[in-house]
């Protein structure tokens, strides 16, 4: 039990967190009926005060822009399209540098955008493109014209969520403001307001629901403003992680079932092993309470043992597992490379506590059957 619930959380924390860190627990963007949640965004104006407000909120820890912008990417032999996701200097708990194989994040400036990318291991392999590679990438712009760039690949991430290393790819927030941007615009510089929405990054990933809505209730939230949470952008994810919740319960269960099963069995043996010693102590006025009592304390004493002994070798197996990751999983199938393990000391506990407490109650069952012995017959039991 304590193991199948520590793989459990590990695995559950370790996937969940791959998905906001890289789209953030809420987005804040326009609000489009019936627009597929991963797209690119209608571009919004940044707004500070809102900014302001949302980040006084007592569960938010950061607030960063993005903006989206649909790409194809083309090399020599190679042609792919994409959504580029641009982002700014600020290195929020949600940028994406943590995704990091090799090489390193965008150098961003101020007086103009950066000329470098981000790609996923995935588009790179499939497109045969290395580090420090020049790649050509086409834009269409508001005005329907291709525009053509040339960046810079200069890192390779990899978030192992297949959904995400096959859409997106990584570059400065100003290149998309720029690209949805008109000739006055980029003259005064007032194409830096224009973004595609906010990512909001919480404490807790359970008050996600709560926060979104005190932030769409908010006074200063504009009317045309949506908040989407990320188990709306990936449903997929966060209902498999569902289901594997479901399991390890099935999983408990069965093991709950069968240890009772072999402690009943246990018990039963101790008094068939012992009919003369029970007649025989009822001969000399014991009562058959205070005969159940010497089976009920033998078996707890054999349950405490077993409790003790699992507890110690699981959190032993767990901690090889966290020190050596030696059980492997193919990434493309869970997310994650290695089994992950999150130990929660509470829960251990209450595992250990119950489970004593359950194998008390269900140790009574067979002891019951000493009341049924009579101390004549059982005397001369074989």
């Amino acid at each position: 039990m304590i193991i199948a619930l520590s793989l459990a959380n590990g695995f559950k924390q370790t996937v969940s967190q791959k998905v906001f860190s890289f789209i953030g627990h809420i987005r804040v963007l326009e609000k489009e009926p019936g627009k597929s949640i991963i797209a690119e965004e209608t571009p919004i104006t940044r707004n500070d005060t809102v900014a302001a407000a949302i980040r006084k909120h007592p569960s938010v820890i950061g607030i960063q822009p993005y903006a989206t912008r649909y790409a194809i990417l083309k090399t020599k032999n190679e042609i792919e399209g994409l959504i580029i996701k641009g982002l700014d200097k600020s290195t929020g708990e949600g940028h994406p540098n943590r995704f990091i194989q090799d090489g390193r994040p965008i150098k961003y400036n101020d007086s103009s955008y950066s000329r470098e990318i981000m790609l996923s291991s995935y588009t790179a392999e499939r497109m045969n493109i290395r580090l420090n590679d020049r790649v050509l990438i086409y834009f269409i712009k508001p005005n329907g014209q291709l525009r053509p760039d040339k960046l810079t690949v200069t890192g390779i991430y990899k978030t192992g969520i297949e959904e995400y290393d096959k859409t997106f790819a990584i570059a400065d927030i100003q290149l998309i403001q720029r690209l949805n941007a008109d000739s006055s615009e980029l003259s005064d510089g007032s194409f830096r307001n224009q973004i595609g929405g906010y990512e909001i990054f919480l404490d807790d990933y359970r008050k996600i629901d709560k926060v979104a809505e005190d932030i769409y209730s908010m006074d200063e939230f504009p009317i045309t403003w949506n908040t989407v949470t990320a188990q709306e952008i990936s449903p997929n994810i966060f209902d498999w992680l569902s289901l594997q919740d479901k399991n390890t319960f099935i999983l408990m269960v069965i093991i709950a079932i069968v240890a009772f099963i072999n402690l009943i069995t246990c018990i039963l043996i101790l008094v068939l092993e012992r009919v003369r010693m029970i007649g025989i102590l009822k001969s000399l006025g014991a009562t058959d309470w205070t005969v159940q009592q010497i089976f009920l304390r033998h078996a707890m004493i054999i349950a405490l043992r077993g409790i003790l002994t699992g507890a110690l070798l699981a959190l032993g197996f767990l901690w090889l597992q966290q020190a050596t990751g030696f059980i492997r999983l193919k990434e493309e199938a869970y997310y994650v490379s290695t089994a992950e393990v999150k130990i929660i000391w509470w829960q251990v506990l209450a595992i250990c506590g119950g489970t004593l407490a359950v194998c008390f109650l269900v140790l009574t069952i067979p002891s019951l059957l000493v009341k049924k012995i009579q101390p004549v017959r059982a005397v001369h039991f074989r």
